[in-house]
């Protein structure tokens, strides 16, 4: 296969062709539509980055969508998610081009209109999902290069919240539910243990990761092994923080509507009580 047909222009840098085995595809390329008509040729070696959108409705969203993009933004996306995928070694899935394009675009407009808003999870992002965040952090120096723009490190958040989605095929509302349960989580035990974690504590970062692989494992219906012996001795040991840690299961199953493994509660017990030990220390 040597060119593709086009379908409709969308710009100068991205039209909707006809490719012989998937039908309609999105194709980018600097200038590739510029002077295009449908039914034109274009050669397969002015295509920097080609997806599918498998959808209508999506396909049908993008295009109208980009139209109203600033073209240096449809070339800052290309440059974000070639980046995410070669740094991941990780297809995303192709619905990033239209949500994460979607929220740039509606940044940009915010900062021009001096309105920020504040990222509740910032700290929360940054540590459960580091990979993503260094990412996120690339794409918002590429935005501020290609447009001049600098939306600041709230927006590195919510931009590795997308990322974090099209790598693991999850909507970006189901990430940010899962962000803000951790983060309802960590204030349960803050109440409860009348202690306010150090945020740049090894016991802080541990809780948080231990809570995202939680969560992961119950999202996939992934059995947790039952280790009773320890189970009956942690209950035994630490009647307290047992309850706690059986009260932070049943939040999670209240909020994902999915069940949650017994033992669950033994492991988190272990994590809570490192962070008694570490109140204790502090006092």
């Amino acid at each position: 296969m040597s060119s593709l047909q086009v379908a409709k222009v969308l710009n100068n840098n991205v039209i909707i062709a006809i490719h012989p085995q998937h039908g309609e595809v999105v194709v980018i390329g600097k200038g590739i539509g510029f002077g295009q008509k449908n039914k034109d040729r274009i050669p397969v070696s002015a295509v920097e980055k080609m997806f599918i959108l498998t959808k209508p409705e999506e396909q049908e969203q993008y295009k109208q969508l980009v139209p109203h993009i600033d073209e240096k933004l449809i070339e800052a996306m290309n440059e974000i998610v070639t980046h995410a995928e070669k740094t991941s070694g990780s297809s995303l899935n192709e619905h990033i081009h239209i949500a994460l394009t979607d929220h740039i675009a509606f940044a940009i407009k915010r900062h021009a209109q001096g309105l920020y808003i504040h990222n509740p999870f910032l700290y929360e992002t940054r540590e459960m999902y580091p990979e993503e965040y260094k990412m996120a952090a690339y794409a918002v120096r590429t935005i501020h290069e290609k447009l001049g723009v600098d939306l600041g490190e709230e927006e590195i958040g919510f931009i590795a919240l997308h990322i974090h989605g099209a790598l693991t095929n999850q909507h970006i509302s189901e990430v940010r539910k899962h962000s803000e349960l951790i983060a309802d989580l960590v204030h349960t035990v803050e109440q409860q243990l009348d202690y306010v974690i150090p945020k740049d504590s090894l016991d802080y970062s541990r809780l948080l990761t231990h809570l995202r692989f939680a969560l992961e494992r119950v999202r996939r219906g992934e059995a947790v092994q039952e280790a009773s012996a320890l189970d009956g001795l942690l209950k035994r040991e630490y009647p307290e923080i047992y309850s706690l840690a059986w009260k932070l299961t049943k939040i999670m199953e209240r909020r994902l509507k999915k069940p949650v493994y017994p033992a669950e509660a033994g492991y988190l017990t272990i994590h809570l009580q490192r962070l008694v030990q570490r109140k204790q220390q502090d006092e």
